[in-house]
């Protein structure tokens, strides 16, 4: 399902935001001139089911694009049974209250890998997905689910692995971190041409329809010997964020580009400038 263009809009309420409602957050991106804003469910879904609906109600009246973070403290590769469960139920209430509130796409970080290799974690995220798409659909829920690409070296979520966890899922393709990507590369995803290489790996795998579906995160970045640190502002990192706006024009992607910077919205204008231009 292509979304018929970009959104571009910020992970959570505004900083700008005079109150800290989501519904105030989500007149403040319009206001902004903005058109998206990621409901951050990252220390918890707490979200009433009255908020939700009202949420539902401004975000079309303004035209808003609705996304979703699930919340950090899941892990799908954890030792412990309960964790592993939690976390599998932690997506799916995300999902559920992100419904509600009409988002479109929901994302969650796979977890660590422990003890185990690359393709035997893949296994076991790609099982737990399974799992939380069909309690879902058969609450009636049809939303995106989206493991995302992650900076950090212990973490599950490279490029591939994320491809290889949805491929062939309905409703599950990847949210694509370009300053985790960045990050996770240790600075040698940072010119056009890695750009390009993502995107054509990713149409290559998911077919030509996953690039009028994406999902994207875009911040400053800071990394060391183990990959991501910790996010900045676009003007206080060396990642190339300008190349890769350009790159996603030059591909016509279609979809929601969401700032995860400390200056949410000032990165997210910045964003849409250079699509604009």
């Amino acid at each position: 399902m292509g979304l018929g263009g970009i959104y571009v809009g910020t992970a959570g309420i505004p900083v700008s935001a005079k109150r800290r409602s989501t519904v105030d957050g989500i007149r403040r991106v319009a206001e902004l001139g903005l058109n998206a804003m990621e409901l951050e469910f990252v220390r918890g879904v707490s979200l009433s089911a009255e908020s939700a609906a009202k949420a539902r109600e401004v975000s079309r009246e303004l035209g808003v694009l609705l996304t979703a973070h699930a919340p950090y403290y899941i892990n799908l590769l954890s030792e412990k049974p309960e964790v592993r469960r939690a976390s599998v139920e932690r997506i799916v209430e995300s999902a559920k209250v992100a419904y509600l509130a009409s988002a479109w796409s929901v994302v969650f970080h796979p977890g660590y890998y422990g003890s185990y290799s690359s393709s035997a974690a893949v296994g076991v995220v790609r099982e737990a997905l399974k799992q939380v798409i069909k309690t879902i659909s058969d609450m009636g829920i049809r939303i995106w689910v989206r493991p995302e690409t992650m900076g950090g070296l212990a973490e599950v979520g490279s490029l591939e692995e994320v491809i290889a966890v949805v491929e062939g899922l309905d409703y599950a393709l990847p949210a694509v971190d370009f300053a985790h990507i960045y990050a996770r590369s240790l600075g040698a995803v940072n010119y056009r041409e890695s750009f390009r290489r993502v995107l054509e790996t990713i149409e290559a795998r998911l077919g030509s329809e996953s690039l009028k579906n994406m999902h994207i995160h875009l911040s400053g970045i800071d990394y060391g010997e183990r990959g991501e640190r910790s996010h900045t502002n676009f003007d206080e990192s060396r990642f190339n964020w300008v190349d890769a706006v350009e790159v996603l024009k030059e591909f016509k992607i279609e979809g929601v580009i969401i700032s995860e910077s400390p200056n949410l919205e000032g990165d997210a204008l910045k964003i849409l400038e250079v699509l604009r231009s």
